[in-house]
């Protein structure tokens, strides 16, 4: 496997960690191929939650142009057969994991890297990150999930102008837009985001695995349509082992040891 990407194992969690620092991190096929299956690999190895992040001064660049410079083809790329071919499958595998993908953004997040970071559920970044919607720089829309994010989560106004102008927007400022979960001193990212996913894969995943479904049903759902999901998704997790677990805990006055199931 290529070393791209780094693995590292913490029981019931993983850590994967983008390693073209050289590159800030920028994505070429390798890495792409790599980091989907180092997500794909901690799903199936029922780990319980993934953390995210980068080698070095930069969380991810974007899209290694070196070889995307039409000046050295022999006619423009297909930059849509990019997309379908490795960002798309990615940021589809990490919206539909069953478990919290968490990202700890440790320095600039450019183009692609970061709608691949906004993509995750919860975003840490250092407080001397930057996230850059750097493609109208050379012609392009924003992609891997990014016009569809930055709308959700900002709103048409402030979407538009993040993508047209390619402002850097500050780790502060994106938390306190709302783009990400929250701004740490950097110093203080590493251990922020290290606890956090021990905490959630110590939690009740099944419970989260619907609420992760059930807030994005609600980027389209009606209030009622809504209402009808969440008591059918209510049920489900009603009848769980963690809820019977978080019960009695609850009742007990102890820690509850959840299970996933």
């Amino acid at each position: 496997m290529s070393d791209t990407v780094l693995q590292t194992d913490h029981g019931n969690w993983a850590e994967v960690t983008l390693n073209r620092p050289d590159k800030l991190n920028s994505f070429n096929e390798a890495m792409h191929i790599t980091l989907r299956k180092a997500i794909e690999t901690a799903i199936n190895d029922n780990k319980r939650a993934i953390l995210l992040t980068g080698a070095g001064r930069g969380f991810c660049a974007g899209q290694d142009l070196s070889n995307r410079d039409p000046a050295k083809m022999d006619g423009p790329p297909d930059l849509g057969q990019t997309l379908d071919t490795y960002y798309n499958p990615l940021v589809r595998l990490i919206r539909d994991a069953d478990i919290p993908v968490i990202c700890a953004v440790n320095g600039v997040a450019a183009g692609a890297g970061a709608n691949l970071a906004i993509a995750c559920d919860i975003v840490i970044a250092a407080d001397t990150a930057k996230f850059i919607q750097s493609f109208a720089h050379v012609g392009l829309v924003p992609d891997a999930g990014g016009t569809w994010s930055l709308t959700h989560l900002l709103g048409p106004a402030r979407a538009k102008a993040l993508a047209m102008t390619g402002m850097p927007l500050t780790a502060t400022q994106a938390a306190e837009w709302g783009l990400i979960w929250q701004a740490v001193p950097a110093e203080d990212l590493m251990p922020t985001a290290h606890a956090l996913a021990a905490k959630l894969a110590d939690g009740p995943t099944k419970g989260f695995a619907y609420i992760k479904k059930a807030i994005h049903a609600a980027e389209v759902n009606t209030f009622d349509a809504q209402l009808d999901l969440e008591a059918r998704y209510q049920k489900t997790c009603g009848a769980s082992a963690d809820y019977a677990e978080g019960v009695a805990a609850f009742l007990q006055k102890r820690k509850p040891r959840f299970k996933g199931a």
